[in-house]
């Protein structure tokens, strides 16, 4: 389901749009042009699935996206639960719907650590409620964004 990307901070500008695919609600988050910071954008209310592709679609098209990364909820012990079948089918259906490489992540706790990103920002709890889901997605995409970045300076010749 991953395609690889030969992703170098140095190269052309750089947009990836991450997703955080619920049951109720879609976090959507976006990448700055260097492909360095993560930060939360919105949420797409989900109807159906033709309506949530055609929203991402939007979203793809609006930051102009070269990637899509999405949350992959799998289980403490690695394994796909009945959530992670889900979102994999989204992914799946998303695919076949642009034309863009979709990546996947393991986004097990991300959604402990968005809550924990808002608490850290001062944001009161009642008002956590309807930033979690992007900043669920904001956790999902940076974590893809430090792995890119890892991988590519861990190849890089030393000098």
């Amino acid at each position: 389901m991953s395609t690889s990307l030969n992703y170098s901070p140095t190269r052309e500008p750089f947009s990836a749009l991450g997703l955080d695919v619920g049951d109720r609600r879609i976090g959507v988050a976006g990448s700055d042009g260097l492909g360095l910071l993560a930060t939360g954008l919105g949420v797409i209310q989900r109807r159906s699935l033709a309506e949530d592709i055609a929203q991402v679609q939007a979203w793809i098209r609006r930051r102009q996206a070269t990637v899509v990364v999405v949350g992959i909820p799998l289980l403490a012990d690695g394994s796909v639960g009945s959530q992670a079948r889900k979102v994999q089918r989204f992914v799946r259906a998303l695919q076949a719907a642009v034309d863009l490489p979709i990546e996947t992540v393991n986004e097990y706790l991300s959604t402990v650590q968005a809550e924990w990103d808002l608490r850290q920002a001062g944001i009161p709890a009642k008002a956590q409620k309807s930033l979690i889901d992007q900043q669920s997605a904001a956790v999902i995409l940076q974590t893809w964004l430090d792995e890119r970045r890892y991988r590519s300076t861990s190849k890089a010749p030393c000098r």
